[in-house]
């Protein structure tokens, strides 16, 4: 075996072995997989996100930062309006980008890993601005595809940074010969060393064809792989110019204008539109890096814009609103309820008013919502939306959120006949139940067996009927392992009912 090739199967096998990479590999893959067509793909991308803490923080203040908020004019404070007011693809690619971000934590100390990742934010915000003027059905896989394209020097920068600096220090003395430094110190390039660690994920293959590289002048085509490439391509060469300016020897004008003659054509992108998508790059990706603890001292500070200078003027004046990320790191009581249960009740309130206001509302939409402001204000462990069945005479659980949602749901329901159970009390009597204690004899005299069998140890939790016209429809119900001997006061009461109410009504008009 040649040197170079030994060198290309060493790298390989120390990244296959490391204890993060493959976790991130499948968590990335999974991400992927939810589709974006049906209702089901935003419950489950939700879910997903809502899964992982860490992530589901980054998110939130991703989705809080100038370039999104303004949209929607409050603070987000829930994934599921997350995803309402930014839309399912943009969330879905934050998601990547953090994950992809987190997954290199261990090599912060290499600045050109570093820079890497900053490049493959650039790229993946720049493929997502092709998308936003070309509605083309492929759109999404382009900017994963972009996410990825320099997925190789990440990992040879990460894995063997003296590598990844010879190689550099060869292509910055003369540009035309980085790949063929590559190939000959490891063995192929960057973008075939990238693609077998893609492989190695189960990454689908349109997204690993993307990584091949383009020659020359880029031709117009109806190919959906070959768009995808020629936009990953395009959103790499941007990127690069950003996160190089000061580096390269040539001019960033002269550069532009070299992306806009082999791609203006195929993309249909002339030269004020290619100034405008850089300037909205270099914004967002700011944010985004900033969000995700990436330093972006690389990146160019000389792009201006009448969209930034607009979005200054808007937050000068803006109205203020909650801080997400303080909202989240308050302190809590003894029962795991926020301090604060007050403010994030009534920012999910001002969502879910906001969602109720849009045409394109969709009512699973607005039960995620309501189920996730209740889970997350009121520190609960596990909450579900339960609906009557009429074919198996059954109240069943439908939509969940919180710890073991998965087999909570598919064994939370109960029969329809009237029984003595404090879920029948409460639907029958039409009242909200919230339970302090649930040792309490009188409250264990009342709950069925199956619940018990279920959840054993819950101490603490409430029951919201939906009850329209007389009629039952199911209920809301959340819990936790602690006993909430805070209680809710009067102020709180009111926001959740309010919360029940906008739902219903939305059934109502349904």
């Amino acid at each position: 075996m040649s040197t170079s090739l030994h060198v290309r199967e060493r790298l390989l096998d120390k990244i296959r072995s490391d204890k993060n990479l493959p976790t991130l590999g499948v968590t990335i893959s999974k991400v992927i997989q939810i589709t974006s067509s049906g209702e089901d793909s935003v419950s489950e991308l939700a879910h997903f996100i809502l899964s992982d803490v860490a992530l589901t923080q980054k998110i939130l203040h991703v989705s809080n930062t100038i370039a999104y908020r303004t949209a929607g004019g409050v603070s987000v404070t829930t994934i599921s309006r997350a995803i309402f007011l930014l839309g399912f693809d943009t969330i879905k690619a934050n998601a990547m980008a953090t994950l992809l971000v987190d997954g290199f934590k261990d090599y912060k100390q290499a600045q050109s890993v570093r820079k890497e990742l900053v490049q493959a934010l650039c790229a993946s915000v720049t493929a997502r601005e092709i998308a936003r003027r070309n509605r083309h059905p492929k759109s999404e896989e382009a900017a994963v595809a972009a996410l990825f394209k320099n997925i190789g020097r990440i990992l040879v920068a990460a894995f063997d940074h003296p590598l990844y600096e010879k190689i550099q220090s060869i292509g910055f003395a003369d540009p035309g010969q980085i790949n063929e430094a590559c190939i000959q110190l490891l063995g192929c390039s960057f973008e075939r060393f990238g693609q077998s660690v893609l492989h190695d994920w189960k990454i689908p293959e349109s997204i690993i064809f993307a990584l091949q590289p383009l020659h020359g002048e880029v031709k117009k085509t109806t190919q959906d792989t070959e768009w995808i490439k020629q936009v990953a391509s395009f959103s790499e060469e941007l990127a690069s110019t950003l996160v190089q300016n000061g580096e390269s020897q040539i001019p960033i004008e002269q550069r532009c204008s070299q992306i806009v003659k082999r791609f203006g054509r195929a993309l249909d992108i002339h030269n004020n539109q290619l100034e405008e998508i850089f300037n909205n790059v270099d914004k967002e990706a700011r944010q985004l890096a900033i969000t995700l603890e990436v330093p972006l001292a690389n990146l160019t500070t000389e792009s201006t814009s009448t969209v930034s200078q607009e979005s200054d003027f808007c937050s000068e004046f803006m109205l203020p609103a909650f801080d997400t990320q303080q909202i989240q790191t308050v302190s809590r009581h003894p029962s795991g309820k926020p301090s604060n249960a007050r403010d994030l009740l009534l920012a999910g309130v001002q969502d879910a008013t906001q969602m109720l206001a849009s045409k394109q509302i969709k009512l699973n939409d607005l039960v995620l919502l309501v189920l996730e402001t209740l889970y997350g204000a009121m520190g609960f462990r596990f909450a579900t939306v339960c609906l009557r069945d009429l074919q198996l005479g059954k109240y069943t659980a439908r939509i969940s959120v919180g710890e073991k949602y998965v087999e909570r749901q598919k064994a939370f329901q109960f029969s329809v006949d009237n029984e003595d159970s404090i879920f029948h009390v409460a639907m029958h009597n039409n009242v909200d139940l919230m339970i302090a204690e649930a040792l309490n004899p009188k409250i264990q005299a009342m709950l069925p067996k199956w619940y018990k069998s279920l959840l054993p140890d819950t101490r603490s939790f409430i029951i919201l009927p939906l009850i329209i016209d007389n009629k039952p429809l199911g209920l809301f119900y959340a819990d936790r392992s602690l006993p909430a001997i805070e209680g809710v006061p009067p102020d709180e009461t009111a926001l959740i009912k309010t919360l029940k109410s906008q739902l219903m009504s939305a059934i109502m008009k349904r």
